[in-house]
């Protein structure tokens, strides 16, 4: 079983059928349900957005992984195309739904289009289209198949500000799977002490073995000003000898080095 961001008809439930297509599912109010249903051993995987080509990181997921003993053991790739659905005609709408990303993803369409409309937040994409079934005030910013679900049509397609939009979404569960060939590892570096060319030496164990870093991100550890954790994923895997080794090295420059995943690569 699967837990994912619900209700019926979001992204996380696309990725979740990319990544497994005869899983069951199991539907969650928001990101941190479906962590906590995977911590209590209620489902076998969660699947949780990471990261959008457009808006960058879900800070919160990042600030999940940090807290809790998660373990990256997949990755999908969804591409994002939004539509404007409602039971009404553009005339009748007075208020706009979605996920706070959703929001952000079509602002542009949003103040061109509905300058006057009160736009609200929803725990999802589904979930909007899901209250906007129930008024024709509202409007929802979701994919087709949440307006399919709850009977919506369509007032406008793919609104989003740029078209090429992508959702990163990670596979969380417990055993990390066997080399690939394609995989990448995700870490996080604390270093500390933030002395001139700190972190020029972490990266440079990976430079020096020709690892290729796909991603690297700053996120600040709530405890003082000026505090950061690094979040980064690199290509290999962690069994590859290249990679051990590496991290063996970098382990030895840090306060901490915390281990989230290898797994497969999408695509």
């Amino acid at each position: 079983m699967i837990g994912i961001l619900g209700p019926e008809g979001s992204y996380s439930e696309k990725a979740a059928k990319q990544w497994n297509g005869t899983a069951e599912l199991r539907y969650c109010d928001d990101i941190m349900e479906a962590v906590d249903a995977l911590l209590r051993e209620e489902v076998d995987y969660s699947i949780v957005p990471v990261e959008n080509s457009l808006e960058g990181s879900i800070t919160l997921t990042l600030d999940l992984l940090m807290e809790h003993q998660l373990k990256i053991v997949g990755e999908v790739i969804v591409q994002i195309n939004h539509y404007l659905l409602s039971k009404g005609s553009g005339r009748d709408i007075k208020i706009i739904m979605s996920h706070p990303q959703g929001l952000s993803q079509c602002r542009k369409f949003i103040k061109k289009n509905f300058k006057d409309a009160e736009v609200r937040s929803a725990l999802s994409t589904s979930l909007a289209a899901k209250l906007a079934s129930e008024s024709k005030d509202i409007a929802a910013i979701a994919s087709r198949e949440s307006g399919q679900r709850y009977g919506l049509g369509v007032l406008a397609e793919n609104i989003q500000d740029i078209n090429e939009n992508y959702t990163r979404f990670i596979v969380i569960g417990k055993n990390t799977p066997h080399p690939t060939g394609n995989d990448k590892t995700s870490i996080i570096v604390y270093l500390q002490k933030n002395r001139p060319g700190a972190l020029y030496e972490v990266l440079g164990e990976f430079a020096g073995r020709g690892i290729d870093l796909t991603r690297i991100e700053s996120r600040p550890t709530k405890k003082v000003l000026g505090d950061y954790l690094f979040y980064i994923d690199l290509r290999g895997h962690i069994e590859d000898k290249m990679i051990s080794g590496a991290l063996d090295r970098v382990k030895s420059r840090v306060a901490m080095l915390k281990i989230l995943g290898s797994y497969p690569a999408a695509g």
